[in-house]
């Protein structure tokens, strides 16, 4: 006998301006959909903030926008972030002190299991990340009261 097993994966994808603001929407987004599937939004939104930064300012072209997406899978969220600049891949490397940016892939090393990226068709490329995701805490309810 022949039985169908349903698995759904809690997955979210959405187009966003290569702006600031497309960058800061992405992160509030991400975060109210983790919320929504009761995993904690820590650190997958500081990882989805820095990613879509680097999409609106690295990967921008006029006109064309960016996606992201969210899968959830036994215990890992994974990220990615798909912009229209191929040819420009990601390279971590350490600023100079007194710089006020260029560390977000550093931050995205050090707070994702692992993180890299995929050619699209052209002239796109998706920047991905995966990050151990864990249930938020419950908050308590009624039903969760001690009796008196």
């Amino acid at each position: 006998m022949n039985q169908e097993i349903s698995t759904r994966v809690p997955n979210f994808t959405v187009r966003l301006s290569p702006t600031p603001l497309g960058a800061r929407l992405a992160r509030l987004l991400a975060t109210e959909r983790l919320r929504s599937w009761g995993l904690t939004p820590d650190p997958a939104a500081l990882v989805v903030a820095e990613l879509a930064a680097n999409a609106a300012v690295h990967g921008r072209v006029a006109g064309r926008d960016f996606r992201l997406t969210l899968y959830a899978v036994a215990g890992t969220l994974r990220i990615e972030v798909t912009d229209t600049r191929g040819d420009r891949l990601p390279r971590p490397a350490l600023p100079a002190p007194d710089a006020e940016g260029g560390r977000g892939l550093l931050l995205v090393e050090a707070l994702a299991d692992r993180w890299g990226t995929a050619p699209g068709p052209p002239p796109r490329k998706t920047v991905w990340a995966e990050v151990s995701c864990a249930p938020a805490p419950r908050e308590p309810g009624p039903r969760d009261e001690a009796p008196r």
